[in-house]
């Protein structure tokens, strides 16, 4: 098997989160080249870039509307590329044990489009943050979106780090917001801007998902969760009836409780005997 098509069988194995990371370094290379072929030297843009990353002129994205979008996919530099997509490699799998990979991509995109739209009004409305590039490139803002929407859900998620211990998630969060404001007084400050609107957007979705009882974890909930049938007459003997009711009222205890432990501390806390008896349930 060659390396073309390695690559694509990996691709086609992969989940959403790999295929995101592939889809990014494809482009990466793809940019890195067209520079070579150009001759361009630091500083300039090739045409790829040029295309298909978001400007803060509104008369520019009247003619490249796409570039709300595209702009998510690019990266101005090897380390920018490697910190994003290291970032999007552990949050993506932690989000997709929540939600499901049509998720990830929905929060992707649209974590990117608001936050192209909160970078073109920071550029346009607030000189004050305006900062000194005129284009913005990057995953940051649809990765804010995923990770402040994952720890919105569960905040008291734990991860436990080398030297550190355990931290919950919605410190990392907290850290992760922080610096983007601390970096609003610098020279990119317009992709900091793009950054808050990813995670806005996070927040917000799954806050107020949750505020008017359409979670989007609905659906998985649902597996585990008896549905409630109208009384009616059955003829069979009280003793019998009694413990079929008892054993259901008990088994449903059960599951109440571990989907409230993996709401709190998340699915890998949970015992082996715990995991095997959910997945029972949810083949019932």
């Amino acid at each position: 098997m060659s390396f073309l098509d390695d690559i694509k069988h990996r691709y086609k194995g992969g989940n959403i989160v790999e295929k995101l990371i592939y889809i990014n370094i494809a482009v990466f290379i793809a940019t890195l080249l067209i520079s070579i072929f150009q001759g361009l030297y630091k500083g300039e843009i090739n045409w790829l870039v040029e295309w298909f990353s978001l400007d803060d002129d509104y008369t520019t994205l009247l003619t490249k509307p796409w570039t709300i979008i595209t702009y998510g996919f690019l990266h101005d530099g090897f380390l920018h590329i490697l910190f994003n997509l290291i970032a999007l490699y552990f949050i993506g799998n932690l989000f997709v044990e929540y939600f499901t990979q049509k998720q990830l991509l929905t929060f992707y995109l649209l974590g990117t489009f608001f936050g192209g739209i909160m970078f073109m009004i920071s550029q346009n409305y607030f000189p004050l943050f305006k900062g000194e590039s005129y284009y913005l490139v990057g995953a940051s803002a649809g990765i804010s979106a995923i990770f402040i929407g994952i720890t919105t859900y569960i905040p008291n998620y734990q991860l436990k780090f080398r030297f550190i211990g355990f931290v919950k998630l919605w410190q990392l969060a907290a850290i992760w917001i922080g610096l983007d404001f601390l970096g609003l007084i610098g020279p990119n400050a317009g992709g900091h801007f793009s950054h808050l609107g990813g995670a806005l957007f996070g927040f917000l979705y799954v806050n107020q998902a949750s505020n008017k009882e359409i979670n989007i974890f609905n659906k998985f909930i649902s597996l585990f969760k008896t549905k409630e049938k109208p009384l009616k007459t059955v003829y069979k003997s009280p003793k019998g009836n009694f413990k079929k009711e008892t054993n259901t009222s008990f088994n449903q205890q059960q599951i109440d409780a571990i989907l409230d432990k993996i709401s709190k501390s998340g699915y890998d806390t949970l015992t082996k005997q715990e995991k095997e008896f959910l997945f029972k349930q949810g083949k019932r």
